[in-house]
């Protein structure tokens, strides 16, 4: 089928016109033949059966009954009107009601013609009653392409009121394959389709639409799950390859002085053997002359940051300088607090920059960079600022990079001629799934154990009724010589709300732990940046045994010596800020708490975040629990969920078929990277359209 078919303008498909196409397009985004193809059913109903009048029951059921309005009529109701017909056969009458889009129905409806109707039925007053059916006249009934099971499309409440329901996209659906003639080109190769027992093209689209039956629908949606997936990771793995081939990156061939002192005489502790492979991995990217692009994935305290230390002194040993970029303030001082403590004995130059330096601080800075007397700046966006220039950047380390937009990113890389080695931080677990399909055009290494002697963290659900007992435990712990946080949520939308909760909390665990004897501090996002700073210094210092706080400390605060975490209101918290928060603990040698507090109304989703909260310390089951919760746009935000705007699949329920659409992609490009085999023609046909359309399902034949 010629692809320019496809993309004909939906105005020109028989039955639809000018209002039908800029409806069509304003509520659905349909703008072409393509388009419409691409609506893919939400679900499927069973047409097979016919019902008599006579015969219903009242089960407010799906049913189907084929007879003739005999009467219409307008009631009068509270608000507005309804529309009222009598529908008959032979055996009894029933009532069609329609609350809304009068006038068009009134002035299609034919009197004394053959109907068929679905829909649920209500019984009220001794009558049968169907609002808003699904009608189609008995004679196009029979002619129109029919199958067991009916497609339900995507449709909004104004499609609905101007008349165009399902039946009506059903038959512009219809009139799509009649022009096409269902001559459809393959888009995936023949080898492809052996292998996996795949369905045509054409069988697939026919049968997603119309199916024949229940096993070739399932055939038809694996088959087009499997293309869209396939797809996304042959752009994805197409791009990595791309990226080591043609971007050039500097070579760091040497392992010298920066690197093998600190390793050989200044190393606090013993690396872990995953610590160890990623390093590993890390020394092999940068020694090769492509452009290191790494995503190093590592639960909180898994001990991210001295591998980055250790790939930063590879720079310097070749003569290159290095910056890490992280998100918040609190964040940025915590690395560079620990990077200038391990650096301590070293004669390594280390700067922070954050919106907070003194304007005679940045100048000192900026010269430093331009020298190059600077090795390692650490900081937040303010790296990105045009007056920072360096001398000579060779890696970047971007923290917690899901909260920088493409373009903030991208401003790192123009620091330089050629880009700097770019290595990606992030403490949140991305599930397997996710990982392939939103950065599988990145290498990826997982630090998968934590340093020997830590404990894992116990966790507890406790309800608010057993408050009291809680407070003695703090008590205990509190006399052991440990440190206490307790969070409460902040959600944006009621500062307000929050504030008081966390001043009412505040005053409770005042008088609860009174002085002189506890000491207390209290973080907020409302309180000045100085006034926040002494607040944490109190207590990394030791110098309170309670920091109350909102989620500011969800990052940043690093002290060994807390050991409970307690967080209130639980249930107004996501599973991945949980994991995070509990993260603060369990840093020093004594077991560690968390202790989740709740009320005893319990949402089926919060009870399942609690529950699995007790249940594992396991960052990366956590994150797959997180992911079927609350879906993958939710989970990456709106900076990276438009790569999964999917037509078919769903990367949850579908993981199966994506990691073998990753499998068979790998497979094709390792044996035909540039798709030069004949074989592979469709492929490269279909691969050089997506590029051209930016979209898998711009491009489906």
């Amino acid at each position: 089928m010629n692809a320019n078919f496809l993309q004909t303008p939906i105005d020109y498909l028989k039955g639809v016109g000018p209002n039908r196409a800029d409806l069509l397009k304003k509520e659905l985004g349909i703008h072409t033949f393509q388009d419409l193809l691409n609506l893919f059913p939400n679900r499927y109903l069973d047409r097979t059966q016919y019902y008599k009048i006579g015969q219903l029951q009242q089960t407010n059921a799906e049913i189907q009954v084929i007879g003739k309005i005999t009467h219409l009529k307008m009631v009068q109701q509270q608000r507005g009107k309804r529309l009222v017909a009598t529908f008959t056969d032979e055996t009894g009458s029933m009532e069609l009601v329609w609350f809304r889009g009068h006038k068009w129905i009134k002035e299609n409806l034919k009197i004394n013609v053959p109907y068929v109707i679905f829909g649920k039925t209500n019984w009220f007053n001794g009558t049968f009653s169907m609002p808003h059916p699904d009608m189609e006249l008995l004679e196009a009934h029979e002619k129109s392409i029919r199958s067991a099971m009916q497609p339900v499309y995507p449709s909004t409440e104004k499609l609905s009121n101007s008349g165009i329901t399902n039946r009506v996209i059903g038959s512009l659906m219809q009139q799509v394959f009649l022009e096409a003639k269902k001559e459809f080109s393959e888009s995936l190769s023949k080898p492809l389709l052996e292998q996996l027992k795949l369905l045509s093209k054409n069988d697939a689209l026919f049968n997603i639409h119309f199916p024949k039956s229940q096993s070739l629908l399932a055939r038809a949606q694996y088959r087009l799950k499997f293309e869209e997936l396939f797809y996304i990771q042959l752009q994805l793995i197409r791009k990595n390859l791309l990226h080591k081939t043609k971007i050039k990156g500097y070579p760091f061939p040497v392992i010298g002085d920066h690197f093998n002192n600190f390793y050989n005489h200044h190393l606090p502790f013993e690396l872990t053997d995953a610590q160890k492979r990623v390093i590993k991995e890390i020394r092999q990217d940068l020694g090769s002359h492509a452009q290191m692009n790494r995503l190093l994935q590592g639960d909180v305290g898994s001990g991210k940051t001295i591998v980055a230390l250790l790939s930063m002194f590879i720079a310097l040993d070749n003569g290159f300088q290095a910056c890490l970029m992280a998100p918040t303030e609190i964040l940025s001082v915590q690395h560079y607090n620990n990077i200038i403590e391990l650096c301590n004995s070293l004669n390594t130059s280390v700067e922070l920059l954050t919106g907070s330096t003194k304007t005679s601080k940045r100048k000192e800075i900026h010269e430093k960079l331009k020298n190059g007397s600077l090795d390692i700046l650490i900081g937040t966006h303010a790296l990105l600022e045009d007056s920072v220039a360096f001398k000579n950047l060779g890696l970047a380390i971007i923290d917690e990079q899901h909260r920088f937009g493409v373009a903030q990113r991208s401003k790192l890389w123009h620091k330089n001629e050629y880009p700097p080695h770019v290595l990606i931080m992030t403490a949140t677990p991305i599930p397997r799934t996710l990982a392939m399909s939103v950065y599988g055009d990145l290498d990826i290494s997982i630090i998968d154990e934590l340093p020997p002697g830590r404990k894992d963290i116990k966790t507890v659900h406790r309800f608010d009724a057993n408050r009291l007992k809680v407070f003695r435990f703090l008590k205990e712990e509190i006399s052991k010589g440990r440190q206490v946080y307790i969070v409460y949520p902040l959600i944006q939308e009621s500062e307000a709300m929050d504030y008081k909760d966390l001043m009412d909390g505040y005053e409770s665990i005042v008088r609860e732990f009174p002085l002189p004897r506890y000491q207390v501090s209290i973080v907020h996002g409302q309180m000045k940046p100085a006034d926040k700073e002494y607040e944490m210094q109190r207590f990394v210092k030791g110098e309170t045994q309670i920091m109350v706080a909102t989620t500011v400390i969800e990052v940043g605060v690093d002290v060994p010596n807390a050991s409970v975490m307690v967080i209130e209101s639980a249930e107004r918290f996501g599973l991945s800020q949980l994991h995070q928060l509990r993260g603060r603990v369990g840093r020093g040698a004594a077991q560690s708490y968390c202790i989740l507090m709740s009320g005893h109304k319990l949402s089926a989703d919060a009870r399942t975040r609690l529950e699995t909260m007790v249940r594992t310390n396991d960052g990366f089951e956590i994150s797959e629990v997180d992911l079927k919760l609350r879906g993958p746009g939710d989970l990456m935000g709106t900076q990276q969920s438009g790569v999964l705007n999917l037509r078919i699949a769903d990367i949850v329920k579908d993981s199966e078929i994506l990691k073998i659409a990753r499998t068979y992609a790998l497979q094709v490009l390792k044996e035909d990277p540039n798709l030069e085999q004949p074989q592979h023609l469709p492929i490269k046909q279909t691969f050089a359209q997506l590029s051209k359309y930016k979209n898998i399902w711009n491009y489906i034949s």
